[in-house]
């Protein structure tokens, strides 16, 4: 759901880890291989891939606070490229997205507020049921390509 009070808690601990000189994806991933350890084999340089993760996925969430129209089409694209890698659990996407939160909360030190983490917990659950949803249509729309002949 879109809250501009969200929007401006969200940007602001942007704000403050990006003056914090803090680059959070490596802690995302690290800590996100540790989950998922068989997942490391699906990226083939992990470093240009995190940077576009990382920064995809917040964006999506600062989008949905802000009301953003691109964010759907955008979420849409990508649950149909990961199709490409198998059938990849729910509880993957959940928690990339959690981790994402849980780095940016570490990295923003004090600008952190219980508010600002109630805001991205927000938007993390709405992009949760975004994916969600997508995926429910690409299922509908297009066979699983592991079993497509």
């Amino acid at each position: 759901m879109a809250s501009l009070a969200d929007a401006t808690l969200m940007e602001a601990s942007l704000a403050a880890v990006a003056e914090a000189g803090v680059d959070i994806r490596h802690a995302l991933f690290g800590r996100f291989f540790a989950a998922f350890p068989v997942r490391r084999a699906s990226f083939m340089v992990v470093d240009a891939s995190s940077v576009r993760m990382t920064d995809e996925t917040l964006q999506m969430m600062l989008g949905l606070a802000k009301g953003e129209s691109w964010v759907w089409p955008l979420v849409t694209e990508l649950v149909h490229t990961h199709r490409a890698y198998g059938p990849l659990p729910i509880g993957e996407y959940d928690a990339f997205i959690d981790l994402t939160v849980e780095a940016l909360g570490e990295a923003a030190g004090a600008a952190w507020s219980t508010g600002c983490a109630g805001a991205w917990i927000e938007q993390a659950g709405a992009l949760k049921s975004m994916i969600r949803r997508a995926r429910a249509e690409w299922q509908t729309a297009l066979p699983d390509p592991a079993t497509a002949v």
